[in-house]
């Protein structure tokens, strides 16, 4: 719901801000005063259309905020939203923002980050309906006519039941169309992949064959040249080169000098052994040189071999993988899908006939949905048909109509076959007729203003345990009505808001007396500039407010509005103690 509204130099307005709570909350004020105006700042912050001369004269952009708390019927769902764009700070709160700038250029907000005008209003779908002379209503969508129908008649758990088989029926049938595809190009994708699985295979690779055939490769390559530094290593080690002392006999020079010097001095010991065993360690490095010399292989046939094979592993590489696990795992994938391809005929019977069993579960659970869909139609237009009675629209009509559309691949039903949904098999739409004889007609066809409030009034009413929607506003609910159905039309928007935060626009005092909380809306000329304000009312502010509403503030309209004040006081308890 919404809990705090900012409006800056929007039309008259110059700074407002008004903090709301749950309940219904009622405006109230002269014509002209500026409680339309609002309303529109709101229906611009939900996404409506920006035009410059909202702008305040003398400002360069209008401004409107509002943060609202998430309920927790809505939370999920917007918070998928808010996940999505990367704009989830707090699950329980969202801050809504708009900028009209006088250039022309307007900027939209929503967590203090710049969106675009169709998040906000997405997410503003599911946070407020105004209800008057806007088109931001819910209700006019008939898209979500089947789900409020659905909620209304609790057919929750049925809906999930059917949605299940649905589902299933949806996999089979993705698998079935990729198995008759692939049927169709099955002979010459089966002499493909029976060629990569015989190529692989027939190269018998192993993992880090490469790379050790192309170490291979550089000794071969280079055998002539390795079995050279060998042996010039080994002999300047063991032989001695042109005449000079080995580094073996140096060495050995060098041990014999140290053994002397630890029988002189024992703490020369420890380098004593040092010396042995670097004397020790040259012997083997210079036998170990001369084995590797002994192996070096001049083998240009062999060189032939390897460079074969690695240029095999490498053109399987360029076609199946980068390496030998890459293309080995080709070749097991190809395995596996030529199997699935030689037994395809055996799973595309399996599926047709499992095909049909699911269809036909569609077919029967749709139908029970259709039945259940028929019963609540009835029973929710006979209540709205008496709310509607109550709102003095004695000659409005109001029907739901759900009709099938048949398809030749539809599900079967008594002899029909009836294109199905993720939702059933029915479509769903709320039909009205405001005024005797003219007629049901879609809600989005009806006329507009006090009217169209009542209508909605006198819906939501009746669909408020089915409809989520947090915040409702009702502009121009009274027009055209007297004091007697303002007080209905003020219980009925007082109990609506036991389930929703009402706000109601009213010239009524018989209304505004059911209201929680009471603002007054005033234009006032400030430093020679006019301006509305709105302040919040009560006790001898309230009860002068309503005297005023009622005529004027004589002692009897005091003493009419005082019995305003103690009539819906009353007409709430009823509700209170239920």
């Amino acid at each position: 719901m919404l809990t705090e509204l900012t409006i800056r130099n929007f039309a008259i307005i110059d700074d407002l801000q008004l903090s709301l709570g749950d309940g219904l909350s009622v405006f109230t004020g002269e014509t002209g005063a500026g409680k339309s105006i609002i309303v529109d700042a709101i229906e611009l912050l939900l996404g409506g259309r920006a035009e410059t001369t909202v702008v305040r004269a003398g400002a360069d952009m209008a401004l409107i905020e509002a943060v609202v708390r998430l309920d927790s019927a809505i939370r999920d769902d917007v918070a998928e939203i808010l996940e999505r764009e990367a704009l989830l700070d707090d699950p329980e709160y969202v801050t809504l923002g708009r900028e009209v700038r006088l250039e022309g250029r307007n900027v939209c907000r929503v967590n203090g980050r710049v969106v675009n005008l169709s998040l906000l209003k997405e997410l503003g779908e599911y946070l407020v309906d105004v209800h008057g002379q806007s088109e931001h209503l819910s209700l006019l969508q008939v898209r979500h006519h089947l789900s409020l129908l659905d909620r209304y008649a609790g057919l929750d758990g049925a809906v999930s039941s059917y949605g299940e088989v649905f589902h299933q029926l949806r996999d089979v049938d993705r698998e079935l169309k990729a198995l008759r595809q692939g049927e169709q190009d099955s002979q010459r994708k089966t002499e493909l992949l029976a060629f990569q699985i015989n190529e692989i295979e027939a190269a018998a690779l192993s993992p880090g064959e490469e790379q050790a055939l192309i170490e291979e490769r550089a000794r071969l390559a280079n055998a002539e040249r390795l079995a050279s530094l060998c042996e010039q290593a080994a002999a300047a080690l063991d032989e001695g080169v042109q005449g000079e002392y080995a580094a073996s006999d140096l060495l050995g020079q060098a041990v014999e000098a140290i053994d002397d010097l630890a029988e002189i001095d024992p703490s020369l010991s420890s380098t004593q052994i040092e010396a042995q065993a670097l004397l020790e360690q040259m012997g083997d490095l210079t036998r170990r040189l001369r084995i590797y010399r002994d192996l070096v292989e001049f083998n240009p046939g062999r060189l032939d071999e390897v460079e074969e094979r690695v240029g095999l592993i490498r053109d399987l590489g360029r076609k199946y993988g980068g390496s030998e696990e890459a293309i080995l795992a080709h070749a097991e994938h190809a395995r596996v899908e030529l199997e699935a391809i030689t037994h395809a005929g055996e799973r595309i019977e399996e599926l047709a006939r499992l095909h049909t069993q699911l269809l036909g579960r569609v077919g029967a659970l749709g139908a029970e949905l259709t039945d259940a869909r028929r019963i609540a139609g009835t029973e929710l237009a006979e209540a709205i048909g008496l709310e509607l009675q109550a709102l003095s629209m004695d000659g409005a009509e109001f029907a739901v109509d759900i009709t099938a559309r048949e398809s030749p691949d539809g599900a079967p039903v008594d002899g029909r076959r009836l294109a199905y949904s993720a939702a059933g098999l029915d479509q769903v739409e709320f039909l009205v007729a405001p005024n005797l004889g003219e007629g049901l007609k879609p809600l989005v066809k009806i006329a507009s203003g006090g009217e169209t409030s009542r209508l909605m009034l006198g819906l939501k009413g009746v669909l408020a345990r089915a409809d989520e929607t947090p915040t409702l506003i009702f502009d121009e609910i009274d027009q055209g009505i007297g004091g007697r159905v303002g007080a209905i039309v003020g219980r009925k928007l007082w109990k609506l808001s036991q389930a929703h935060q009402v706000l109601c626009i009213t010239h009524l005092p018989q209304l505004a007396a059911f209201g929680d909380r009471h603002f007054k809306v005033e234009k006032v000329v400030r430093a020679g500039r006019t301006m509305t304000v709105v302040r919040p009312l009560d006790g001898p502010e309230r009860t002068s407010e309503l005297a005023q509403m009622l005529g004027g503030e004589s002692e009897t309209n005091q003493e009419s509005a005082r019995q305003l004040l103690s009539e819906a006081v009353t007409a709430k308890e009823p509700s209170k103690s239920g």
